[in-house]
């Protein structure tokens, strides 16, 4: 069960978010922070957790998936240096959070999710704000979105062993895939940006996150 809050009882929890836990970082993007300060984190996640859903950290959201915690939601977004022109791939759609802010940052979101009720309950909410620049896809997102195109940018929200080759693939030139990476239980957030075919990696922070299940991730 979803709930929601007006703006007047959870502006002071999502200003609080925006200045300690985001530009108290190093979160600097002035548009990464408006969208942010715009999305209502509580419309995405379950009930239960409504008055939790300012901290930073993640939250549960069933089917042992989590909504990521918002510094690490920024940062993300961060690294993509998105703009109104660019096509985004989101592997691991989850609660939806990190879409709408896709969605508000870039020209059209592609989100894969291998969970059919959690791509459902984040579309309805995704929806019901008005969030309608997205594609939905119900699958095995190692695999890349299953037509034939490219994206300018790729973002994977579950922990991979590596860059899966389909989405190296879709990537396009000049392109940036940003992606927990790592086998074990603590993992690195790589920034990669594709130049001649091939991806100059950089490694960044530490981070934890649930993990890819599929031909090119993680066995179940």
């Amino acid at each position: 069960m979803w709930t929601h809050k007006s703006d007047a009882d959870s502006g002071p929890a999502r200003r609080r978010m925006i200045e300690r836990d985001l530009m108290g970082r190093d979160i600097t993007d002035p548009h990464v922070l408006r969208v942010m300060a715009q999305i209502p984190r509580e419309e995405f996640v379950p009930l239960e957790q409504r008055d939790r859903a300012y901290l930073d950290h993640p939250l549960p959201i069933g089917q042992g998936q989590t909504i990521s915690q918002p510094y690490i939601v920024a940062f993300m977004t961060q690294l993509l240096r998105l703009n109104p022109l660019c096509d985004v791939l989101e592997i691991g759609t989850g609660s939806g959070y990190q879409t709408a802010i896709l969605a508000r940052l870039a020209g059209r979101v592609y989100t894969m999710e291998r969970f059919a009720d959690l791509s459902a309950t984040a579309r309805a909410v995704l929806e019901r704000l008005g969030i309608g620049n997205v594609e939905y896809e119900i699958g095995d997102g190692s695999l890349g979105w299953p037509t034939a195109r490219t994206f300018g940018r790729i973002l994977l929200t579950a922990a991979a062993p590596d860059f899966p080759p389909p989405l190296v693939a879709q990537l396009a030139e000049a392109g940036v895939m940003v992606a927990p990476v790592g086998c074990g239980d603590l993992q690195q957030i790589v920034v990669a940006e594709k130049h001649q075919g091939k991806l100059i990696e950089r490694q960044l922070s530490d981070c934890r996150f649930v993990r890819l299940i599929g031909e090119h991730g993680f066995r179940d």
